[in-house]
């Protein structure tokens, strides 16, 4: 009888600037003067590549975050970035943040299947609803929409992007140069969606890509955000604090995909980690104290706010949090609000001490240890119910990410946890995911959106 594969972690490059901690600007090891510098932008790239990592990913968003006067914010177009680095990769899947909630599913298929195309097979989506005033204010809007409309829209918004990635089939283009036929267009569709959000007739103007749907991933840990990710999500970027917390929301998460006719094993989960590694495990905590040592309070409590939905702005850094909000008046980010409210509560808090616990990964894991260590943290979660694999977040950059290649990555391929050298072309084959069947010919008299 055959024997299945041995189960393997799966670790994503969450790419930030000059690294994920907020003070990592003002620390030597960094260069925050190339934060758009390509080049910089695809050594990380290739970094991460020699250390077979599955994919790298960049966050966006549509305002100027947090206050730039303490930090080194702004920067590419991660689409537009993305293509540059697919030119200088083989390999290493290329994951993009865009907003269903401040763009429209046309250029957005278009877009993500233009990429899909450049790199071979690697472009991955991270949905999101974005979560800002600041965001809505950029668009024509005084207000954001409310929680459950943003998703209900990005619902909408994902189905019809899948509908115009399955517009053209597979084999529609036929290169008959003779006959003077480029494709059979009974095999290019219009879509013909109307929808309570969008009107979208189709079909898409880029064939099917490589991959048929570039992979769909996914970041919000609310009821409405698991339920999405339960549905549509084939990888899920979160943040859990405890071993426990991560068992919980993998159980919780993986015991949804039934009712939409999904199997646990058709979507990864990868809880984000910062890592602070040092030779010895006093090495590295003198690295995490060095940056804390660096933090701007007024920079931190200005994400805080942002964080919990309340002003902070002049309350004594040495006392408690104030009475917050309940969590469903929250109309941002409602997971990172529970999860940062519930870090002060459990752990007894002060405001300086939570932004000093927030300032590596705004509410993501930090460990600081050695290498070994920090294998020992990823494999303990790993098989122990709580990951599929890690996205991790580099405290600063271009030396935090090499450090986990050079030194934690061999540590769990000894280990036999993690692959020694690529074995698929695509970002669905390296995270263990089937490519999309796509849709299937129908007789030329039963397609009324045939084009000619």
């Amino acid at each position: 009888m055959p024997t299945s594969p041995p189960r393997r972690l799966h670790l994503n490059a969450f790419l930030m600037n000059a690294g994920h901690h907020d003070a990592a600007w003002r620390h030597p090891r960094t260069q925050p003067e190339r934060v758009t510098d390509l080049r910089y932008f695809q050594e990380l790239a290739r970094t991460a590549e020699r250390g077979l990592l599955d994919s790298v990913f960049l966050a966006d968003g549509l305002a100027l975050w947090g206050k730039v006067r303490h930090n080194a914010l702004g920067g590419f177009e991660p689409l537009t970035l993305l293509s540059a680095l697919a030119a200088v990769t083989e390999h290493i899947g290329l994951i993009a943040t865009v907003s269903t909630t401040f763009n429209e599913p046309f250029h957005t298929a278009r877009k993500f299947a233009s990429l899909d195309h450049i790199s071979g097979g690697r472009a991955g989506w991270n949905i999101v609803t974005s979560g800002t005033v600041d965001e809505a204010r950029n668009f024509g809007q005084d207000e954001h929409l409310e929680h459950g409309l943003r998703y209900e829209r990005a619902r909408e918004f994902v189905e019809v992007a899948v509908k115009l990635w399955d517009s053209w089939e597979d084999d529609a283009i036929l290169l008959d140069r003779e006959r003077g036929v480029y494709a059979d267009t009974d095999k290019v569709h219009e879509i013909n969606h109307r929808g309570a959000h969008f009107g979208v007739q189709g079909p898409l103007n880029v064939p099917r890509g490589p991959q048929g749907h570039p992979l769909l991933v996914q970041a919000g840990s609310s009821e409405d955000g698991k339920e999405f990710a339960a549905r549509y999500a084939e990888a899920v970027f979160t943040a859990q604090q405890t071993l426990a917390d991560g068992q919980s929301f993998y159980k919780d998460l993986k015991s949804r995909l039934a009712r939409h006719g999904r199997a646990e094993d058709d979507l990864r989960i990868l809880p984000g980690i910062c890592p602070v590694l040092g030779s010895t495990e006093a090495e590295a905590r003198a690295l995490e104290q060095e940056l804390t040592d660096l933090q701007v309070p007024e920079y931190g409590l200005a994400q805080l706010s942002g964080m919990l939905g309340t002003d902070l702005t002049g309350l004594p850094l040495d006392g408690p949090l104030p009475e917050l909000p309940e969590e469903r008046d929250i109309n941002g980010n409602k997971s990172r609000f529970t999860l940062v409210a519930e870090l002060a509560r459990r752990d007894g808090l002060t405001l300086r001490e939570l932004i000093a616990r927030l300032g590596g990964g705004r509410g993501h894991r930090v460990f600081a240890g050695t290498p070994e260590q920090t294998a020992d943290q990823l494999e303990e979660w790993f098989t122990h119910g709580a990951a599929d694999g890690f996205n991790i977040m580099a405290p600063h950059l271009p030396g935090g990410l090499d450090d986990f290649v050079d030194q934690v990555v061999p540590i769990l391929q000894r280990r036999g946890l993690f692959r020694t050298e690529y074995t698929g072309r695509t970002l669905r084959e390296h995270y263990g995911l089937p490519r999309p069947g796509g849709r299937p010919s129908v007789p030329a008299a039963a397609a009324p959106e045939r084009r000619t």
